[in-house]
């Protein structure tokens, strides 16, 4: 199982993680990943001077919605299929 958690924080939230929070949500639906994947909001990460902080499994990147899909594919995706 893959958590993946996105920084709902007021910084964060202008930066657009309810963007990124919402496409990773349909990511995971349309890649059928319910099972393998738990996504969650949390409060501030520490990462503020970044784009939206999200973690997977305790690893923070900066994601921006407008690379919420290669972060996906190049992040998630690959993790699944190990």
């Amino acid at each position: 199982m893959i958590d993946i958690t996105v920084c709902i924080g007021s910084t964060c939230h202008v930066k657009g993680s309810k963007q990124v929070l919402e496409q990773l949500k349909n990511l995971i639906s349309l890649n059928r990943l319910a099972g393998k994947v738990n996504l969650h909001g949390t409060f501030c990460l520490g990462n503020c001077q970044q784009g939206v902080s999200v973690t997977i499994d305790g690893e923070v990147y900066s994601v921006h919605p407008d690379t919420v899909n290669e972060f996906f594919t190049k992040e998630v995706l690959s993790k699944v299929r190990k």
